[in-house]
């Protein structure tokens, strides 16, 4: 992701448009999300780094490895830091199961419904200064999202209840 403006939806009123500037400068490179998604818990973890190299991944990995107990399923595209040897040697001395996806089948990923998501309440319609303050806002809607996220799941549940 890289910080410029970028066009979305708004309520404006009668004839005053939202605005974007026309010119930006790539002045601040990009950021990526490294990002895992718990369908247990319908939890989002995410991670902004300056780079998407096998070290970041690592570190990742440590993280969500710190972060639960037991054999842990990870499914993944075929980027090639994934499939670094230093990698798969962490992921066998720790419990992980790297699931690898078929080329182009993305859409197999469970996550990338997530990613649709952080698109639209995070990033659509923004004008972001500055990559900290991008990342600030990717941040507060996945705490936001994680913290509702059972409160949705909790309203079915009742509703399903109710009926039966």
């Amino acid at each position: 992701m890289e910080v410029r403006p970028t066009a979305g939806s708004c309520w404006r009123p009668e004839g005053k448009p939202d605005r974007l500037p026309a010119t930006y400068h790539r002045d601040q490179g990009v950021q990526h999300l490294l990002a895992a998604y718990d369908l247990e818990e319908d939890k989002l973890y995410a991670h902004m780094k300056p780079r998407k190299r096998w070290q970041e991944f690592m570190q990742f990995l440590r993280y969500l490895r710190a972060k639960y107990n037991g054999k842990l399923y990870l499914v993944l595209d075929n980027f090639s830091p994934h499939k670094k040897a230093e990698i798969l040697e962490y992921a066998r001395e720790n419990d992980l199961e790297l699931v690898f996806l078929p080329t182009n089948a993305s859409w197999l990923n469970r996550i990338e419904c997530e990613f649709t998501a952080v698109r639209k309440f995070a990033l659509q319609n923004s004008n972001y200064a500055t990559k900290k303050e991008q990342a600030s806002a990717i941040r507060k809607y996945i705490f936001w999202r994680n913290r509702h996220s059972k409160d949705q799941k909790l309203v079915e549940i009742k509703k399903r209840n109710q009926v039966g």
